[in-house]
């Protein structure tokens, strides 16, 4: 008797586990009939409870407008206090239980400092975010890296997947032995082998490598190489030193599209994750967060690595940039187009919304008319950039 109940005890277990695994991917993400997959990026939020409802205002107006497939929140999305975690994140998904809206996560280096652990965060996204949140952990528990998994796209008929969309803890903060800061984390080695065999199983599944997009919140440091000239010596505070070479603090402006309002935080090691994406051609954008006023696109060994700005009005932010960052795939020709979409864009748009974050047309506008010259000047001062790459400097 006993060990009859004990087989039976033993075969509900593994239903239960069956169960939660394919729970994972139950909901089939796929591109609708127009051949278009629509992505929402939001980065930063990075504030406590009761969150500023201005960022409500705007979150539910890009979900209207665009009626997005997915959105994926970029990290450092709650900073509230521990004890009041549960209602931060409780109202930060409850746009998208409200709307019906897919949505998953990637965690930043501030989520966990309030004393509440990053598994238990993932709990309480999947508790509140129900049937709407699709974010699962393939990390090993010891990695503590938590909430790294990848979403499938599914082709228009639904056959077989046509994207692949790969989400990355990246970290918190690195220490050196006797327990000093360093800087930020990184991706590690084990999350890029992780990648290597979801997209080798992918292929084996389809046939050939899936083209693919990746979300994390941390920069890989490889960007300063493209971003900025370096220097044969250490700048001190005029510049930033990583990795073991010097750079000062110079864009090179023919070498990206966007604004580079401040220097990337990137992280305190190189793990190799650029190159790893890079390998097979398969990974086509890398989205970050973590620079609130940045909204950089640069392509470093076919790989674009695009930074979101911050919606946060809690943290810091700026005018020119402050919004979130649109992503379309597009079936037919296996490839991505991207626009940071502003509070400026909107309140100009629409005078409702306008007027529920109090901000008048007339600011927003003269706002829009100065990012756009900037871009415009970006874009002639780049042709030095040209000549001084053409003439060996770096």
């Amino acid at each position: 008797m006993k060990k009859t109940l004990c087989i039976i005890l033993t075969l509900a277990l593994c239903l239960c586990a069956a169960v939660i695994s394919s729970a994972q991917t139950d909901v089939k993400l796929q591109f609708g009939s127009d051949g278009k997959f629509t992505i929402i990026n939001l980065a930063d939020c990075q504030d406590t409870y009761p969150a500023d409802e201005r960022m409500f205002e705007f979150i539910y107006l890009v979900i209207e407008k665009y009626k997005p497939d997915l959105v994926v929140l970029g990290g450092d999305n709650t900073v509230g206090p521990g004890e009041s975690k549960e209602k931060a994140i409780e109202e930060l998904v409850s746009p998208y239980v409200k709307t019906g809206t897919y949505f998953t996560m990637v965690f930043g280096n501030h989520d966990h400092q309030q004393g509440v652990e990053k598994d238990e965060l993932f709990e309480m996204y999947k508790r509140f975010g129900g049937e709407y949140f699709l974010g699962f952990n393939e990390d090993s528990p010891e990695s503590g890296r938590v909430g790294t998994h990848c979403l499938p796209v599914y082709s228009s008929d639904g056959v077989k997947v046509s994207y692949a969309l790969y989400m990355f803890d990246s970290g918190n903060y690195v220490y050196d032995e006797d327990g000093n800061e360093l800087g930020y984390a990184c991706v590690t080695e084990e999350q890029n082998n992780w990648y290597r065999e979801k997209r080798d199983a992918l292929k084996a599944e389809t046939g050939d490598y899936v083209p693919a997009i990746a979300f994390q919140h941390i920069v890989p440091g490889d960007v300063y190489d493209y971003l900025y000239f370096s220097s044969p010596v250490s700048l001190g505070e005029l510049g930033r030193d990583f990795n073991g070479r010097h750079y000062t603090f110079v864009p090179k402006l023919n070498n990206f599209t966007g604004f580079l309002n401040e220097p990337p935080c990137p992280g305190y090691y190189n793990c190799g994750q650029l190159d790893a994406l890079a390998e097979k051609g398969d990974v086509q954008a890398l989205f970050v967060g973590h620079d609130h006023v940045n909204s950089y696109d640069v392509e470093i060994n076919g790989v674009h690595v695009i930074n979101t700005p911050g919606i946060t009005y809690h943290s810091y932010s700026d005018e020119l940039n402050h919004g979130c960052r649109v992503i379309t795939l597009d079936e037919k020709t296996q490839s991505f187009s991207s626009e940071v979409v502003t509070v400026n864009q909107l309140a100009i748009e629409n005078p409702d919304y306008a007027e529920a974050i109090g901000k008048s047309q007339a600011q927003a506008r003269l706002y829009e008319t100065f990012a756009d010259i900037l871009l415009a000047m970006q874009k002639v001062f780049g042709v030095f950039g040209t000549l001084l790459a053409a003439l060996g400097v770096k």
